[in-house]
């Protein structure tokens, strides 16, 4: 198999050198190496697995077989991928989405959302929302036997940005009726403004995501404009008239001591109006959920974040459990020294690693006792 460490910590370099040579576009060969992983919806002893749609959206959806009298609880998976590559039916995701509805007995919804650079934001957000709130309708949650109040909406790095982002507008949608009992955010990715957070520094070249790739995918995310991309590798690509939106990453003030080692905070540099006016998604909070003002933080469910020692979104995660501890969210703060982004990737052969499936135990036992 093509999926070697190796190969994985090679793959941004490998999609330059394609792109450089007029091949395809960079995410279009990150896309084709982790379409490798990808897994037909293949029923097991425990789990009944099926590729359908909600509302025009297609998920793969996970239906434990154990009978049960009572009702069952629900987790809505969005996987990561930088909002470009990646899928449900990657091995390590539809692997992660078996144990967690065999373990829980739970129905798992794993969202087929969208991609960059075919399309941009807001496309990923509202595919993500509107299987949410498809799910969350009362005549549905009888169909598939759930819950109305165990339900959980999860995902990992651009999935755990998603996860963030709906679980903050469904608190302003009066359509639906039913609230979310918690959330958990993987390694997320929260805020554009700011790509030179400590955690961005200390990470700037590890593996899986350095800091030229996350930049890569911000931008995508939100145009194919290289001017973007660009504007954010140098960290100046935040109008001036944003500038009150920097008090919601402020780090100085947000992380905890021993995450600014001997960082220095410095005021920001703003760059030009035009980059703000033409691409307004990178300074809107249904992209960047850190920027929403506290009071929407309020009404927010149990979270449970995990974070991890050697990954550029490191301090997004940590600012996040810090603003929602500030307005009495109860949070769950899983930090995990000795692992890199995308640990939860290492479940599958061959890169079949104790430390992801140690992590994997941690997150799936803390939904089981809070869901």
């Amino acid at each position: 198999t093509l999926k070697t460490s190796g190969f994985i910590y090679n793959m941004p370099s490998t999609a330059e050198f394609a792109e450089w040579l007029g091949l395809m576009h960079y995410m279009e060969v990150l896309m084709m190496i982790t379409s490798i992983e990808y897994t037909a919806p293949i029923s097991d002893e425990n789990v009944t697995v099926t590729d359908t749609k909600f509302n025009n959206v297609p998920a793969r959806l996970y239906m434990p077989r154990k009978q049960s009298s009572g009702l069952k609880r629900a987790v809505i998976y969005i996987h990561g991928g930088g909002w470009c590559v990646g899928g449900s039916a990657m091995e390590p995701y539809d692997l992660l989405s078996r144990w967690t509805a065999n373990k829980l007995n739970a129905v798992v919804v794993s969202v087929e959302y969208r991609l960059a650079p075919m399309y941009h934001f807001p496309v990923q957000f509202e595919d993500v929302y509107t299987v949410v709130k498809f799910f969350l309708q009362n005549s549905v949650l009888v169909q598939y036997g759930v819950d109305p109040n165990r339900i959980c909406i999860s995902g990992d790095s651009a999935g755990g940005n998603l996860a963030a982002a709906v679980a903050q507008q469904l608190l302003d949608d009066l359509e639906v009726k039913v609230k979310l009992k918690i959330q958990a955010l993987l390694y997320p990715a929260l805020q554009t403004l700011d790509l030179d957070l400590p955690s961005y520094k200390d990470n700037e070249n590890k593996p899986i995501l350095p800091k030229s790739l996350m930049v890569r995918f911000w931008s995508e995310y939100f145009t194919t404009d290289v001017s973007l991309q660009e504007a954010m590798a140098s960290n100046k690509h935040v109008p001036a008239e944003s500038s009150h939106l920097f008090r919601f990453v402020n780090w100085s003030n947000l992380l905890p001591e021993k995450f600014k080692k001997d960082h220095v905070y410095a005021s920001p540099i703003y760059g030009s109006s035009m980059l703000g006016k033409k691409y307004p998604g990178f300074l809107d909070p249904r992209a960047a959920p850190l920027l929403v003002e506290d009071t929407k933080l309020l009404g927010l469910p149990v979270t449970y974040v995990l974070t991890c020692q050697h990954d550029v979104l490191r301090d997004d995660g940590i600012m996040y459990v810090s603003r929602l501890r500030e307005v009495g969210i109860e949070v769950i703060h899983d930090h995990i020294e000795d692992a890199i982004h995308g640990v939860l990737m290492f479940i599958t052969s061959p890169t079949d690693l104790a430390l992801g499936h140690r992590v994997a135990n941690k997150y799936i036992e803390w939904l089981n006792i809070n869901l």
